[in-house]
């Protein structure tokens, strides 16, 4: 098949690479360049990356409205379009370019999860699965039917875990769904309407940890965060990320509010409980074991430092 791909993080990165070594990626199409960093250079998406070193033609347009935007694809003569986290919305006149349509490898079990962030949402609303579907895309928003599905059980993975996770599920369902299109044997089913949920964007700072949040809410948000939307706190007045945190069995005497340092183990004690932080990075400075933190923090065994929320 001729297909054009559009993606722009890491997890379409992933799955470029596997599409381009089955079938002829003849375009594609990415986010423009962002700044980042102190230095504020232009860095490209992976997706561009990629795409460079497989040696296959980039396009960044801001827009795909425009009628050159429409003529550049259609110059491309694409059986099929395959989008995976691309980051702007596709017209009519682009959905009814190819001959087999567009398609859309979204990472949740639609109809649950429409929307940006639905690796995310199902770690913080506890779902005991997450997966990928390949959607026909219409132009309503993650709304069309889908042809193949993967799933997996979510456990105490991390955001990064399941990317990674849904990006190898996503290359292999695609794949599939291609050979079942080639073939006319591709099965469409309607999503309907039961289990709908919207995973909106995350918003800054949404993320933070704060005492008032059970136990369980927390470690949710630790392993829902990232390097774009971190989870931070104060301890003992210092900013911290926390990066990995898990489980107390057995409650030491800790209450809300309140950090406590036991065996060289690092609590905080939330509104039903506490959770152990692992590891964090105070700001400024390196990712480090949470026992070397404490060991900087003067007075910590003594009951009376405590952890907040960040201030506004």
């Amino acid at each position: 098949m001729r297909v054009v791909f559009m993606g722009t993080p890491e997890f379409s990165a992933c799955i470029l690479e596997s599409l381009a070594a089955h079938h002829d990626v003849v375009g594609v199409y990415t986010r423009p360049d962002a700044v980042r960093g102190r230095g504020r250079a232009l860095i490209a998406s992976p997706v561009k990356k990629v795409a460079q070193e497989l040696r296959i033609p980039v396009f960044t347009p801001n827009s795909l409205r425009s009628d050159e935007a429409v003529r550049e694809l259609a110059e491309l003569q694409p059986d099929i379009v395959c989008v995976a986290a691309y980051g702007a919305i596709l017209p009519a006149r682009i959905l009814e370019l190819p001959r087999f349509g567009c398609v859309n490898v979204h990472a949740s079990l639609l109809p649950r999860w429409r929307g940006a962030a639905p690796i995310e949402r199902a770690i913080l609303a506890g779902d005991e699965q997450a997966g990928v579907c390949i959607m026909r895309m219409e132009e309503g928003l993650d709304t069309g039917p889908y042809c193949v599905h993967r799933a997996t059980p979510v456990g105490e993975k991390t955001a990064c875990e399941l990317t990674r996770e849904m990006a190898e599920f996503g290359a292999q369902a695609l794949l599939e769904a291609l050979d079942l299109l080639e073939q006319d044997k591709a099965i469409w089913k309607d999503q309907g309407d039961s289990g709908l949920e919207y995973a909106n964007k995350v918003e800054p700072g949404e993320l933070n940890l704060a005492p008032t949040d059970s136990a369980e809410v927390a470690l949710r948000k630790v392993r829902a965060s990232s390097d774009a939307h971190p989870s931070k706190c104060l301890i003992a007045g210092k900013s911290v990320r926390v990066l990995t945190a898990r489980r107390v069995h057995e409650t030491p005497d800790v209450s809300l509010g309140q950090v406590a340092f036991v065996t060289k183990r690092l609590y905080l004690g939330c509104s039903d409980g506490a959770i152990e932080v692992t590891e964090l990075k105070p700001d400024g400075k390196k990712t480090m074991e949470a026992r070397a933190f404490a060991a900087g923090v003067q007075d910590i065994k003594s009951r009376r430092i405590a952890w907040e929320a960040l201030r506004d």
